[in-house]
C-alpha cells in the first residue's frame, strides 16, 4: 500500500449512512444490484490472509495498559475453551472480518456479537427485554462482520457442548434466517415503528416451542427479580466497618488497590465529570446519592486486566446503588474502517448502545479523569437475565438462535438501511446457508488459534491463572 493510501486510511473515520429520505423502490432496486456485485457465495469462504498478524503477538499487543497482575486471570478464562479464546479475540476476528466481502452498507454495530453478549434486562419502565447488551467495541462497520461473529459463536457453542455437527449448521441457519426475515419485516416499517421495536423476553418465555427451555427462562426471570440490589447484591458485596459500609475484598477479583487511595481518588474525580454527561434530571436523581466506596473488579474476558471498577452509592436512609465503571479503550474495528467521530471512547460505547438498544439504563455516561484513561459507568446488576448456553440441547440452541438474529436484525434496523439489506438477503435461504459454511470453516480456524494459545501458556510464553467462578 502507497504511503499515501495509508495516511488516508489512517485519517478515514467511521461513519453511519446519510440519513437523507429516498423512495424504497430505489433502496430496494440498490439492494438487488449489491446482490449482482457481491454473490451470497462469496460469504461462505475464508482462507488465511497472508498478512494475518501471529495470534500470540496479538494478544501480548493487547496486554498495552492492562494492569499487569490480572493478565493472567485473562488467558486462564480464554484457555478453558475455543469459544472462550474466541469471546476474548475479538480483535483477532476484526482483522479477518476485514478480509471478508461486504455490501458497504454500514449500520451501529455491536463490534463483538458473540451469543453471550446477548442478554435480558430491565427497562427504566421495568419490563424486561432481550437485546445487545455488551459494546466495548461498537461503531459504524458492516452488518455482514456482526452477522459473521455471531454465526461463529453459535457453531462453538454446539462444538463445545458436543453436539452433532448438523446441530451446529442449523443453529446458525435458523439464526440468519431470523435475521432476514426480520429484516424484511422492518424493511416495510415506518421509521418511528423501527424505533420502538424490542424484543419482550416475556414473549420469548410464552412462545417457546420447548417445555424444558421456556421453563428454564422463566425461572431465570425469576432469579434475576429476587435479586435485588438492596436485599441480595448488597448483603453480599459490602460489610460494615467503623458504621460505614465498604465493598468487600475478593482479590484477584475485587479488590482495594495497596496505593494510598490515588485509585480511589482518580475514580471519585471522574466521577464529577461523569455527571455532566446525564441528562438534568438523572443529574438530580444521581444526586441524591453519595459515593461511599470504589474498588477494582475484574469482569468478562476480554476487558479483564483493563481498568474497570465498582462504586457504591448510597442514598440518605442507606439505599444502595453500585455503579460499573469500564475503561474505554479504542475499538478493536477501528483500524480497519476508521476512527469514532467522538472525542473519547466513554462517548463512543454510550453513543453506540443508545443508538442499539430499544431501552438503555437511565445512568449510562462517560467520564475522563485526570489520569487520561476513557471509561463509560452503568448500573451494576439491575434485573439482569444472562444466557446459559453451556446447557443447551440441540433444539433449545437452535430456538434461540432464531431469537438472538432477530435480536441482532432490530438493533441493525435502527441505525442502518434495512431496505437495502433485505433486498440483497432475499427471500431464499441461500445467504443462511453461506453463513454457515463459514461459520464451520472459521470455527476450524478458532479452534487452531485456540490450540496456539494453549500452547503459549505450556511453554511459558504466557502465564494463565485458573480461578473458579
Amino acid at each position: 500500500m502507497a504511503k499515501d493510501e495509508k495516511k488516508q486510511q489512517n485519517e478515514a473515520v467511521a461513519t453511519l449512512h446519510d440519513n437523507t429520505i429516498s423512495p424504497r423502490d430505489k433502496r430496494r432496486a440498490r439492494g438487488q444490484v449489491l446482490r449482482e456485485a457481491v454473490p451470497f457465495q462469496k460469504h461462505a469462504d475464508w482462507s488465511i490472509h497472508p498478512d494475518r498478524p501471529n495470534v500470540i503477538d496479538v494478544l501480548q499487543q493487547a496486554e498495552t495498559g492492562r494492569i499487569e497482575e490480572l493478565v493472567p486471570i485473562r488467558y486462564g478464562r480464554m484457555m478453558k475453551t475455543p469459544f472462550t479464546f474466541f469471546r476474548g479475540g475479538a480483535d483477532i476476528m476484526a482483522f479477518d472480518l476485514s478480509h471478508t466481502p461486504n455490501i458497504k452498507t454500514f449500520v451501529q454495530v455491536c463490534g463483538d456479537a458473540h451469543a453471550l453478549n446477548f442478554g435480558a434486562f430491565a427497562t427504566p419502565e421495568r419490563n424486561v427485554v432481550f437485546d445487545i447488551n455488551d459494546f466495548d467495541e461498537t461503531l459504524p462497520g458492516p452488518w455482514e462482520w456482526d452477522v459473521k461473529r455471531l454465526a461463529v459463536s453459535l457453531m462453538l457453542i454446539a462444538r463445545d457442548n458436543g453436539l452433532r455437527v448438523k446441530a451446529g449448521m442449523d443453529a446458525v441457519k435458523a439464526c440468519v434466517e431470523s435475521y432476514r426475515q426480520r429484516m424484511q419485516e422492518y424493511s416495510k416499517m415506518a421509521i418511528l415503528d423501527i424505533w420502538y421495536a424490542k424484543v419482550e423476553w416475556e414473549h420469548i418465555i410464552q412462545t417457546s416451542q420447548s417445555s424444558t427451555l421456556g421453563k428454564s427462562l422463566k425461572d431465570d426471570l425469576k432469579k434475576a427479580k429476587k435479586k435485588s440490589i438492596q436485599y441480595h447484591y448488597f448483603p453480599r458485596l459490602t460489610e460494615e466497618r467503623d458504621g460505614k459500609f465498604h465493598i468487600k475484598d475478593a482479590p484477584p477479583l475485587i479488590y482495594h488497590p495497596n496505593d494510598k487511595g490515588k485509585f480511589s481518588n482518580m475514580i471519585m474525580e471522574g466521577l464529577k465529570l461523569y455527571r455532566n454527561s446525564l441528562q438534568e434530571d438523572k443529574q438530580r436523581l444521581y444526586d441524591r446519592y453519595k459515593i461511599e466506596d470504589v474498588a477494582i473488579k475484574v469482569v468478562g474476558i476480554g476487558s479483564v486486566g483493563t481498568t474497570c471498577a465498582v462504586a457504591l452509592a448510597l442514598g440518605p436512609d442507606d439505599e444502595p446503588l453500585f455503579f460499573q465503571i469500564k475503561e474505554a479503550r479504542a475499538s478493536v474495528l477501528e483500524k480497519f474502517v476508521g476512527k469514532s467521530t467522538y472525542d473519547t471512547h466513554g462517548q463512543r460505547v454510550v453513543a453506540g448502545q443508545r443508538i442499539i438498544q430499544s431501552a438503555s439504563d437511565i445512568f449510562l455516561g462517560w467520564m475522563v479523569p485526570d489520569n487520561g484513561k476513557h471509561f463509560y459507568v452503568r448500573q451494576l446488576r439491575d434485573t439482569k437475565v444472562k444466557l446459559t448456553p453451556e446447557t443447551w440441547e440441540d433444539k433449545h440452541l437452535e430456538e434461540m438462535s432464531k431469537v438472538i438474529g432477530a435480536a441482532l436484525a432490530r438493533a441493525h434496523a435502527r441505525s442502518g438501511d434495512s431496505t437495502v439489506i433485505a433486498s440483497y438477503l432475499g427471500d431464499t435461504d441461500e445467504f443462511d446457508t453461506a453463513i454457515a459454511n463459514f461459520a464451520t470453516v472459521y470455527s476450524d480456524q478458532v479452534e487452531k488459534d485456540h490450540a496456539a494459545l494453549i500452547a503459549a501458556i505450556g511453554s511459558g510464553k504466557l502465564r494463565a491463572q485458573e480461578l473458579e467462578e
